[in-house]
């Protein structure tokens, strides 16, 4: 049984379904909702990384996106190329890790960025890479859903799992508010409910569940190219609570994406008011206007998602007995899917568990 049918979940159905396992699905709202951190238009593809172990996995995600884009007949993933720019040593050891990895990107003027996009203004060091792009996160989630049910998977929206309970190393039951499923194995990818349903059968390390609002705004010119892009600026000099990390991308028939990385409010995924907290939507709508001329401050549309977050930023995924775990993706879990689901199915199957990095507490 596969707990949570969000991005992670449903690739790690699509993988065991794939690899002959018999698998259901269970998601607890209905098929396209908005509750979670895998809905909307846009996710950042890349392979910046600093960390070699996460510059591996997007390397090892890239052609299963491609896979699941052959299998499901669906465009997923279009690589615009990405910039970061500002201060800080992350730039450097990210060209090192890419260079080490015989993936290099290269260093740009500021010349030469403003010519190739216009909508952007950059701040210190510009570095370019290629394998960088979007992908249509609600096309995602459902093109997942689809393969999973062709390899033989059972999908059920609307059925929330109420408890988990562990009856041997190879049994538990998963209780929902229709019935009980019994199962070798439940895998747990719920997000900011992992808490909540994990409490007391598997020792999860503190989560910090926030809602995040970055928000679409109007491009200026829709003839206008864009790139992903991450700024990193110097923490001296900014407002109060606001992280110096700031992501966007251009998502056509919505805008341009801006937002704070990490700086929503901690909330109950349960309790949520999905409303923009004012202040911090004027502080991005500063923040457009200074440092993206292509976009409009002034015509802006808010959206909302979850981020649930270990102290570290590195994911979980491990096991204990028959339940495995997999959590801590949001704010740069979605371009991973693929290769998540892979590792969550290889734990179920074989116990094959990926690295002590991503290893739950005393497990």
């Amino acid at each position: 049984v596969v707990v949570g049918g969000g991005g992670v979940g449903s690739a790690a159905a699509w993988q065991l379904a794939a690899g002959g396992t018999d698998v259901v699905l269970l998601e607890r709202f209905a098929a396209g909702h908005t509750r979670g951190a895998s809905h909307g238009a846009s996710r950042i593809f890349r392979i910046g990384y600093s960390e070699p172990t996460y510059l591996r996995l997007a390397l090892r995600a890239l052609p299963l996106w491609r896979e699941l884009e052959q299998e499901s007949g669906r465009s997923l993933l279009e690589l615009t190329g990405g910039v970061t720019h500002g201060g800080g040593e992350d730039l450097d050891l990210q060209a090192w890790a890419l260079e080490a990895a015989g993936r290099p990107g290269r260093w740009l003027s500021h010349e030469e960025a403003v010519e190739r996009w216009p909508g952007l203004r950059y701040d210190g060091r510009v570095y370019f890479h290629p394998l960088t792009g979007r992908l249509h996160a609600d096309h995602t989630v459902a093109a997942l859903q689809d393969v999973a049910a062709r390899a033989g998977a059972t999908v059920r929206h609307e059925t929330p799992v109420t408890a988990i309970e562990v009856k041997g190393a190879d049994r538990v039951d998963v209780h929902t508010v229709n019935g009980t499923y019994r199962a070798r194995r439940a895998v747990v990818a719920v997000g900011a409910w992992s808490a909540k349903l994990l409490a007391g059968i598997v020792p999860l390390p503190p989560l910090r569940v926030t809602q995040e609002q970055p928000a679409y705004f109007a491009p200026v010119r829709e003839d206008l190219p864009w790139p992903a892009f991450i700024h990193y600026r110097d923490p001296a000099g900014l407002e109060p609570g606001l992280p110096g990390a700031v992501y966007g991308l251009a998502t056509p028939g919505a805008g341009i994406k801006a937002g704070f990385h990490g700086a929503g409010k901690v909330c109950d995924p349960d309790e949520r008011d999905f409303r923009a907290e004012p202040g911090r939507l004027r502080a991005l709508r500063r923040y457009v206007r200074e440092w993206l001329p292509g976009a409009d401050p002034d015509r802006v549309d808010p959206i909302s998602c979850t981020y649930t977050t270990t102290a570290t930023e590195d994911f979980l995924l491990d096991r204990v007995g028959p339940v495995v775990v997999g959590a801590g993706f949001s704010g740069h879990g979605f371009k991973f899917l693929p290769v998540l689901g892979r590792i969550l199915a290889d734990l179920a199957v074989a116990g094959t568990r990926p690295g002590d990095r991503f290893a739950l507490p005393s497990s």
